[in-house]
């Protein structure tokens, strides 16, 4: 049986009130108590439940989570989900409020940490823009005892307390080799859509993609990424001109979440069909193109998962806790249209 507070008070010799105040560390006890308080808990081997003591309590977690508002469909399901998860905050303890900031914009983001720091909720969660202000923003908060969690894309070189994401190194290397195997053994290039190389996640996707497909599919030239912002019509007119001025493409890797407008390229110019396309993200329009060809495998993160993963995350560093990291740990997907939920 776990050592209790009554036991810290037996071996003591001190009150219930005595122990309380020391472990919470309130004034009015004499030194010589407040010694032998803590000479009791380190004897009888007390490790303090402090979320236990937080229910009891009744504490409230204030949360803030910095998304960006683009039309991206699967930045648009994780505000729905931090919704989610604001609705639950009196079962979960939490006060939940989003902070909206454009897409891409190192600059709108360091304002809207920097805002933050006055405020010092419990904690902070944000899908980063990897620039150096936005990694000193981040410290800013660290330094002032603002616990941080970085959401989908990670921020290099920052003091962030824990990233809420899948590997995406390992998630470009899977892309590789799924669209390596199934083109067998065709030669051409490849074209590579991302979101905007401003972000770590897309980043590191291009690394594993390329080092892959280097490695063992050298016949497959992978050709310069194109950037299409998240904006569907850039990128619709960025793939509809690649696949005008270069009939040696035969594969696509959409990097990023944004795949309306490289739906509609594909569907436009009728060769839909005749390339083999993986892409990120199980949204409506993903899904309806892996049914029916147009894409031929989609790789996805669970979003509610890294939401839940960044509350628990921030709770448990606002009480001083570990944190388990199977629990946290965010799975890789990948879905054909067999294996669609």
């Amino acid at each position: 049986m776990r050592p209790t507070v009554h036991d810290i008070a037996a071996v003591a010799g001190v009150s219930l009130a005595t122990v309380d105040r020391v472990l919470n560390q309130r004034p009015g006890v004499r030194e010589i108590t407040r010694l032998r308080v803590e000479d009791a808990i380190r004897t009888i081997g007390y490790v303090r439940d402090v979320a236990a003591a937080n229910l009891a309590k009744g504490r409230i977690y204030p949360l803030v989570f910095i998304l960006p508002t683009n039309d991206n469909s699967f930045m648009r399901s994780l505000h729905d989900e931090v919704l989610q998860a604001g609705a639950r905050a009196n079962t979960e303890r939490t006060d939940i409020r989003i902070v909206e900031v454009p897409a891409f914009d190192p600059g709108a983001l360091v304002h809207a940490l920097d805002q933050l720091i006055d405020e010092h909720p419990a904690g902070v969660a944000l899908v980063a823009t990897d620039a150096p202000e936005v990694r000193e923003a981040v410290d800013r908060l660290v330094d002032a005892g603002i616990p941080v969690v970085t959401l989908v894309s990670d921020l290099t070189g920052s003091r962030r307390d824990h990233y809420a994401g899948v590997d995406n190194v390992a998630a470009g290397r899977t892309a590789a080799r799924l669209l390596g195997r199934f083109l067998g053994a065709q030669a051409g290039h490849i074209l590579v859509l991302a979101g905007s190389m401003l972000v770590r996640d897309h980043r590191e996707r291009l690394e594993g993609f390329a080092a892959l497909m280097a490695d063992e599919f050298p016949r497959m030239a992978v050709l310069p990424v194109l950037e299409g912002r998240d904006d569907p019509e850039l990128a619709n007119a960025l793939v509809s001109d690649a696949l005008s001025k270069d009939s040696n493409i035969i594969g696509i890797y959409s990097l990023g979440a944004g795949n309306r407008g490289l739906i509609r390229a594909l569907k436009a110019g009728g060769n839909g069909k005749d390339l083999t396309v993986i892409a990120h993200e199980l949204t409506e329009y993903s899904v309806t193109a892996l049914k029916d060809g147009t894409i031929d495998a989609i790789l996805n993160q669970d979003a509610g998962h890294e939401v839940r993963s960044a509350i628990r995350v921030l709770k448990a560093k606002a009480d001083g806790l570990g944190v388990i990291a199977a629990q946290e740990r965010i799975r890789l997907d990948i879905f054909l249209k067999d294996n669609l939920p």
